[in-house]
């Protein structure tokens, strides 16, 4: 039994998948005012389509749908196919709070009421 398949019917299949893997990623990664979708996403870096995405290199934001995940600092590792493979060479989890620079005990006063005289 072989395993050719007509180019074509390759090309649709190929383009089949791609579209399946766009359509049910909710990451995207923001870099330079531009947004792309990430197809593929691994605990070292995650995959776009080489299509869309040119080289990326630096400081770039990784969302998930509206909620800002992280910042990174990345690199193109690879081309495999028609994905372009980027690894984290730092990634910081993004925070919704300013970090504060003193302890913050677990039953300390919100406010301080003081009492008119």
């Amino acid at each position: 039994m072989t395993t050719f398949l007509p180019k074509d019917v390759q090309a649709g299949l190929d383009e089949a998948r791609k579209k399946s893997l766009k359509k049910s990623s909710r990451l995207r990664v923001e870099a330079d005012g531009q947004s792309f979708r990430v197809l593929k996403f691994r605990g070292d870096g995650f995959s776009l389509d080489i299509e869309d995405a040119p080289h990326l290199r630096g400081l770039v934001d990784l969302y998930d749908g509206g909620r800002h995940l992280s910042q990174c600092l990345i690199v193109a590792s690879e081309a495999e196919g028609d994905l372009m493979h980027y690894e984290f060479k730092r990634a910081t989890a993004a925070a919704d709070n300013a970090p504060v620079d003193f302890f913050r005990g677990e039953n300390a006063p919100v406010a301080l009421i003081t009492r008119d005289a």
